[in-house]
């Protein structure tokens, strides 16, 4: 790691900043102290059985064996993101966890072809560093201690470059089925819903293979063996399935427009009458369409609030200003009828509140966009109906 690098900002609450290599953050989770925890426990009265004598010390065998294995998985990030760094793609930082780690990306432009070669530097790094490892066991045949946690970094290489390998999402080896379907189907999106299918089989095979084939056989596999495999399985379920949804969601961004998903609106002047704003509603079919409070500047400002404009008597509608019965839109709550997929979202995500205005190229006020009916396009999932003017 350098030594020379100019500290990054603070990052809350996510871990300890360990230092950087290349301009790369490198972010100790806090969550990987359970995980050293875990192997301490585990493997320290391992080491003591195997090494008699040590006493204590073997627990302290055992959180070598944990560091050991938290460079291996920083090396695996770092063969990541050095090789995304050939294709120019930015790095936002490492962070080693719970699981492991992951190395987060910014905005790229990536291929079939580039996203493989990326996600398969990991899995080869880690061959490397266990071929390293055996080269140099030779020179530990002095030391047991030596012997036993260069034998284990070995071991721990080889399996974790092996397990990643595996064809199916969240797992690097997924990369392989993804890259595949989104070569022969020209989407991204396809390969990662099939790469995340992959990785669910996955895990129900790691589980069958690993549990329930011993039970059925009469054979118990141990209660560590079990929580470990209950706990691995699960971590593949859950990324193979975040994946899917991700994925089905981006799926979905092309189709989602702001003409299509608003709902019918009008626009009045906002120095306007509610009186004016009744007969305005009379014309519309059914009284469907919401009406929108238009500025003199031509900027639309409020919403006219259905069941405030019909509690205003009959005799007072007249003298009553539109505005009394509006509820006011965001500053710069307004959106083009064209805008759709990426580019709508984010132009949504810097807009207060949660109703926009959609005007057409003419800035003629067309449609009412909720937010809640973006958000409901997005993930698929049906919103409970509302009235517009409400």
């Amino acid at each position: 790691m350098s030594g020379t690098d100019q500290p990054g900002p603070p990052i809350p609450r996510e871990g300890i900043r360990l230092g950087s290599v290349g301009g790369i953050p490198i972010i100790l989770a806090y969550s990987w102290f359970l995980i050293a925890g875990f192997i301490v426990l585990v493997f320290g009265p391992q080491v003591a059985g195997q090494i008699p004598g040590l006493g204590w010390t073997a627990y302290l065998v055992a959180f070598s064996y944990a560091l050991l294995l938290l460079l291996s998985v920083l090396v695996h990030e770092l063969a990541h993101a050095l090789s995304a760094r050939v294709y120019h793609w930015p790095t936002a930082k490492i962070v080693l966890n719970l699981w492991g780690g992951h190395t987060q990306f910014e905005n790229f432009s990536a291929s079939p072809g580039k996203s493989l070669v990326v996600a398969l530097a990991g899995p080869a790094a880690n061959f490397l560093l266990a071929a390293g490892g055996l080269a140099l066991m030779p020179l530990m045949q002095g030391s047991l201690v030596a012997q036993l946690l260069a034998d284990i970094f070995v071991w721990a290489n080889f399996l974790v470059a092996v397990f990643n390998v595996l064809p199916g999402l969240p797992l690097d080896g997924g990369r392989i089925v993804e890259s595949a379907v989104w070569k022969a189907t020209g989407s991204q999106e396809k390969g990662t819903v099939a790469a995340g299918w992959a990785g669910r089989v996955i895990a129900v095979l790691m589980v069958a293979a690993v549990i329930l084939v011993p039970l059925s056989q009469g054979v118990n596999p141990g209660f560590q063996l079990v929580l470990i495999t209950v706990l691995v399985a699960g971590f593949l379920w859950l990324g193979a399935s975040g994946a899917i949804t991700n994925a089905r969601m981006r799926l979905r961004l092309p189709e989602i427009s702001a003409g299509r998903l608003a709902v019918p609106a009008v626009g009045v002047a906002s120095s306007s009458s509610a009186a004016t704003v009744k007969a305005t509603l009379g014309t519309q079919e059914a009284g469907s369409a919401a009406v929108v409070l238009v500025g003199s500047n031509g900027r639309p400002e409020a919403v006219v609030d259905t069941g405030a404009l019909d509690s205003v008597p009959g005799p007072m509608a007249a003298s009553t200003p539109a505005s009394a019965v509006a509820r006011a839109l965001a500053p710069g709550a307004y959106v083009p009828a064209w805008a759709q997929g990426q580019e709508l979202v984010q132009y949504l995500a810097q807009l207060a509140g949660s109703e926009y205005a959609v005007i057409d190229r003419g800035g003629r006020v067309t449609g009412l966009l909720h937010q809640a009916t973006v958000v409901a396009a997005i993930t698929g999932k049906q919103q409970r109906g509302f009235d517009a003017g409400r």
